[in-house]
């Protein structure tokens, strides 16, 4: 008994004892801790702390907020933002020929390019004081969804100036001066702006830019002028061939000291008209026989005067975090947008076509697989849309998500991908053969460049979402990891103690959850409603609490070689993506009425969801650097084998079914798809065939009645039946004549264009 008395009181005096507690248990662990993590550098603390944290940071923290989540007042279109919708970009749409500026003009027309200049398709995002339109996050997303869904060179054209660019810098950033003369110019269309970043040694890694300025003096307008000397060479520069200004991020130096002790000054960013001596701009690129205008810009020994800085010369060197903030909340916008307008029009298009086209006297979408594919289209259809709403929602509230982004983005387009490769497959001969008809080939074409930009999408995945995630999400970790960088050892242990007890408490905390809802299959989980969906937010919160054990489980054994075990961190990663993907249909699921039509699909989207997660916390365990902690750690997280399964397939089914019956429910889901205007377009003759084919249900009833009596041939169609049925009276003249109609809007939907034989002009069919 002394025994134990004596080692309680041991305890007890080195957590009390300040002077022993550092010694022998804090000061240690800090020590390690110091050890295990790298260097935070300067730079990647302005990238993590760069944008917020949001509803991604209860997720990661194993405390979904169902509460906050529900109650979330997302802003809707104004009616200024809807007009502009219903009418310019509309209006915008009849004025693009998609197939003839990507293959014939690899431009738009000059009728294009006036209209989206005047009408302010570049100001969205300037201040109305300037000239611009200070539409919200909603409507920018939503009007380069709609473009995109008719023409994605010309959704890039319009997503450019609104997203990362001179206009958003110079908005948030600029003096007084540069924004009274730019942002009215660049509101009126007088400027088309283009941001310079990426060259042919930093892509991904704009943090290793190696174009320089150095600050020296100059001459400006005959006068000696403290300026930059720049030089730089950059690629892939969207709308650079065009631009009248060009926004640079270069790297700046003073050697002479000319502005104060600091000699490496850092990333800036400068806005310099492409008329200036010295700036070269003009040649293009041609990404995947797209039309946007995308080239090159170079300079050498540029001298431009020192307040041509964004912000001035104050913000010299600010630019890396100037570029973090807005890029964690364009991120948001542009790319997710360009992928609803894909996904959107995948759904609708494939989903008509597979009614009207038949094979062994059946629509295609008869054959179930073809429906597991019609499924995966609804399916993402309906998330995109989720997504996009909450994501751009999020940014209209204030928030710059930085996480949040970078999961859209990633699986956004993912999900487009999927789509347009589904969609292909589906209509066969009909997606591959290029033509003024085929409404998939320029997305298809086109997929790859969002896959690529605002950072590749496997740098996103494997670096970015967990990355950011386990260091800006986690309550604790980025706290820990700015005490550990104290150059003072007892100033960073002071702030490091308070934070470790927390961290402990957290831990435990989450695995005993964990432990307890595998046991249980989280029947015991709080949940918000007690609706079809209660199971869903249950399965919901354990995944949450799995997933904060793995990442702590992860940080405590790998430290900062986690950062380069890129395919584990990547597993966690897509545990956070999952959840909040699932968060954001449960979201958009409330926010419309919680419609009974639209269960079926939440029930898939969570279920594949769940599935995901179980597949990569699987193997992070399997893969983690121990495999007896590994083999420990999945039998506390699934206590009975596998939990989760994907969805059924009489629910695949049920999905393809409304997608390609139900016209109502098929539109509510594809809000975005641009339906066409005039009877050539093929959106719009796949919609006039689908109701001219609705139309005939009346008439169809009547053939099979008729060949049940053996009035008419058992085989055969309507349209193939049309004569006979005729003679036979079992249908009108009037009858007839509608069945043609149909029949020839029939087959304008299933016939592709044929070209002379130089495939300069199309042939009438």
């Amino acid at each position: 008994m002394l025994f134990w008395l004596i080692v309680v009181a041991l305890i007890v005096a080195l957590l009390k004892v300040k002077s022993l507690r550092q010694q022998w248990l804090t000061g240690p662990i800090f020590k390690w801790f110091k050890n295990v993590l790298p260097p935070l550098t300067q730079t990647e603390r302005e990238a993590m702390e760069a944008g917020s944290v949001w509803v991604e940071g209860d997720l990661f923290a194993g405390k979904p907020d169902w509460q906050r989540l529900y109650s979330l007042d997302l802003p809707k279109l104004t009616a200024e933002e809807q007009s502009f919708i219903d009418n310019e970009v509309n209006e915008l749409m009849t004025l693009i020929d998609d197939f003839s500026a990507v293959h014939t003009d690899k431009d738009f027309s000059p009728a294009a390019w006036q209209y989206m200049r005047e009408k302010g398709f570049f100001a969205m995002i300037i201040p109305k004081e300037y000239g611009g339109k200070a539409f919200s996050a909603l409507a920018n997303s939503t009007i380069v969804s709609k473009i995109a869904s008719r023409s994605v060179s010309a959704g890039v054209t319009v997503m450019v100036p609104n997203s990362l660019g001179p206009g958003e810098l110079l908005s948030h950033y600029g003096t007084e001066e540069q924004k009274n003369y730019w942002l009215p110019r660049l509101a009126n269309g007088t400027d088309i702006p283009c941001f310079a970043l990426t060259g042919p040694e930093a892509g991904s890694d704009a943090g290793g830019i190696p174009d320089t300025g150095v600050i020296t003096m100059g001459e400006y307008e005959g006068k000696d002028t403290l300026g930059i000397r720049l030089n730089w060479d950059k690629r892939y520069i969207t709308l650079a061939p065009v631009a009248t200004v060009l926004g640079l991020a270069f790297k700046l130096f003073d050697p002479d000291g000319l502005l104060g002790d600091k000699k490496d000054i850092g990333i800036t960013c400068a806005l310099i008209p492409t008329d200036h001596p010295g700036v070269e701009t003009g040649q293009r690129h041609l990404p995947l026989e797209q039309a946007f205008m995308n080239g090159t810009t170079r300079g050498k020994d540029v001298f431009i005067p020192l307040d041509w800085i964004i912000g001035g010369a104050g913000y010299a060197g600010k630019g890396w975090r100037m570029l973090m903030e807005c890029l964690s909340a364009g991120r948001g916008i542009s790319l997710p947008a360009l992928s609803t307008g894909n996904a959107q029009l995948s759904a609708q298009t494939t989903a008509i076509y597979s009614t009207i086209r038949q094979q062994f006297g059946c629509s295609l979408y008869e054959f179930e697989g073809v429906q597991e594919g019609l499924a995966q289209l609804t399916a993402n259809a309906y998330q995109v849309e989720a997504v996009r709403h909450l994501t751009a929602g999020a940014i209209d509230l204030g928030q710059k998500p930085a996480v949040v982004t970078a999961i859209a983005k990633y699986h956004m387009t993912e999900l487009a991908r999927q789509s347009i490769n589904i969609a292909m497959d589906i209509s066969g001969g009909k997606g591959i053969q290029m033509g003024p008809n085929n409404y998939l080939a320029s997305l298809y074409m086109a997929m790859p460049v969002s896959i690529t930009v605002e950072g590749a999408n496997i740098l996103t995945r494997n670096l970015m979402i967990f990355g950011q995630g386990a260091t800006r999400c986690h309550p604790y970790v980025f706290d820990e990891m700015v005490a550990a960088a104290e150059p003072d050892f007892d100033t960073g242990l002071a702030k490091f103690e308070p934070l470790l007890g927390k961290h402990i408490r957290f831990a435990i905390g989450n695995a005993l959850a964990a432990f307890g809802h595998g046991l249980t299959g989280a029947r015991f989980a709080n949940a918000p409603k007690s609706d079809a969906n209660k199971r869903h937010t249950q399965q919901i919160q354990r995944m949450s609490n799995a997933l904060a054990l793995c990442a702590d489980v992860a940080m405590l054994m790998l430290g900062g070689e986690l950062k380069r075990r890129e395919m584990l961190s990547a597993r966690l990663g897509d545990v956070l993506s999952e959840l909040y993907l699932s968060s954001a249909v449960l979201k958009h699921f409330y926010s419309r009425g919680a419609p009974q039509s639209e269960q079926a699909t939440v029930d898939y989207l969570i279920t594949q969801s769940l599935y995901k997660c179980e597949v990569a916390l699987k193997g992070y365990c399997r893969h983690i650097s121990n495999p007896l902690v590994g083999t420990l750690l999945k039998r506390l997280l699934f206590p009975w084998g596998s939990s989760y399964n994907p969805p059924k397939d009489t629910l695949k089914t049920e999905l393809a079914l409304r997608l390609c019956q139900d016209k109502t429910f098929r539109n509510s889901i594809t809000p975005m798809c641009y339906m066409g205007q005039h009877d050539h377009d093929p959106v719009a003759i796949l919609n006039l065939a689908m109701t001219a084919i609705d139309e005939l249900a009346p008439l169809v009833k009547k053939v099979k009645a008729a060949q049940i009596t053996k009035k008419l041939p058992r085989k055969g169609s309507i349209f193939q039946l049309s004569e006979a049925a005729l003679q036979a009276g079992v249908i009108t003249a009037d009858d007839a004549a509608q069945i043609a109609r149909a029949d020839t809007l029939r087959k304008k939907v299933i016939n592709v264009d044929e070209f002379d034989f130089e495939l300069t002009k199309t042939v009438d069919l």
